[in-house]
């Protein structure tokens, strides 16, 4: 079993959104609230550590409309019961979104035009490595550089892992894509319980490409441990050598600060994975396609 060590991220706790309902006096006059006062200028977002935490910090910066605006940071598990209330009632809402995630299996959402550009094009994610990997630990260098699967692998695993854990989920992923996951090992040599560490982030993504690449890991004889942590600590011990590998970063602007501060003491693999996408998610059905319509006044 692959083995995991203690959340180093020390999570902030967040209070409830709360929905506010149109005020009668608006009702009376056939006024409805503006999204901003029924969401009491507020975003659901996820973790303080994200990387799409500090961009949509600088969203609200950026976007004159959203001065009045705030991100109220909690959990990918506090964000996904706050989607499932306000699409159980049909209220509106606006949460921190990306690609892939089962969510967007689940419910019909939208992404948000971003005119600004603050959250960017579509993203890729990296494999990265400590310096001296290749030269320690070849076989498992040549696998995670092989390593490379599409946005619907990764989602297809997220949705499973709701109904069973996600090294099951994984596990049969594997068992229906062996073409694929055999080509990653193709040519490359066996080992005989040779220890690495990957370093992953405390998401389902994550939880999803952590789990694949340690079980074809395991499978080719390597002892495989996974940590999961915020990104700052995952490229700083990336850099200081206290992590052999991750497959987890998004790049350019998910974690390209990160990659600014210690790219020069990390060896970036490669892309694994390309598409993905971060931005401001709302439902389907609410009236608004860019994050400009999120005006704060009452008309």
């Amino acid at each position: 079993m692959i083995k995991s060590t203690p959340l180093k991220l020390v999570s902030l706790a967040s209070a409830g959104l709360l929905l506010a309902a149109c005020g009668d006096d608006a009702a009376q006059n056939g006024e409805d609230a503006s999204i901003g006062d029924q969401l009491e200028y507020t975003i659901t977002g996820i973790e303080p550590g994200a990387g799409i935490t500090e961009t949509t910090e600088q969203a609200l910066n950026a976007y004159d409309n959203l001065g009045d605006w705030e991100l109220e940071t909690s959990s990918t598990a506090g964000m996904m019961g706050q989607i499932d209330s306000a699409i159980a009632n049909e209220e509106p809402l606006v949460v921190t979104g990306w690609t892939p995630h089962y969510k967007f299996e689940m419910y019909d959402l939208k992404f948000l035009e971003d005119p600004e550009g603050i959250y960017g094009d579509s993203e890729f994610v990296h494999t990265m490595s400590r310096i001296g990997f290749e030269e320690d630990m070849p076989e498992a260098y040549a696998i995670l550089e092989n390593f490379s699967w599409e946005v619907d692998d990764m989602q297809q695993i997220m949705l499973n892992a709701q109904d069973m854990e996600f090294d099951e989920a994984a596990s049969d992923w594997i068992e229906e894509n062996r073409d694929l996951t055999d080509s990653w090992v193709e040519g490359i040599e066996e080992v005989d319980g040779q220890s690495i560490e990957l370093g992953s982030f405390p998401w389902d993504s994550e939880r999803a490409s952590s789990q694949v690449i340690s079980q074809i890991l395991e499978e080719h004889g390597f002892d495989v441990t996974v940590s999961n942590v915020d990104p700052s600590i995952l490229f700083q011990a990336l850099a200081q050598g206290e992590v052999d590998a991750t497959v987890a970063p998004w790049l350019p602007t998910t974690q390209g600060t990160y990659l600014e501060a210690y790219g020069d003491d990390i060896v970036d693999m490669g892309v694994n994975m390309e598409g993905t996408i971060i931005g401001l998610v709302v439902p389907e059905y609410m009236d608004i396609d860019s994050i400009e319509d999120l005006t704060g006044d009452t008309e």
